[in-house]
């Protein structure tokens, strides 16, 4: 029983990679929880967003994971 972990960006560059299978553990913030502290604090960030199969979500907390799921974290928009 797995998610996948998309990071997009600065985030991959953070991951070490563009994905990544994790345990389901019931919650985002248990995900984070479970990673590397330099990623962890990087997906911690608020302006970082996530997505779950597609679909931008709004809260963290009241996201309802399955297995199979890929949440995506977006990060920042910059620009000039």
């Amino acid at each position: 029983m797995a998610l996948t972990l998309a990071f997009l960006g600065r985030l991959e560059d953070v991951a070490g990679a563009a994905t990544l299978a994790v345990p389901t553990l019931g919650t985002i913030a248990a995900i984070i929880d479970s990673l590397d502290p330099a990623l962890a604090l990087a997906l911690r960030d608020p302006r970082v967003k996530l997505a779950v199969n597609g679909v931008l979500a709004g809260e963290r907390d009241d996201l309802a994971l399955q297995d199979g799921d890929e949440i995506a974290f977006l990060p920042p928009v910059s620009g000039g």
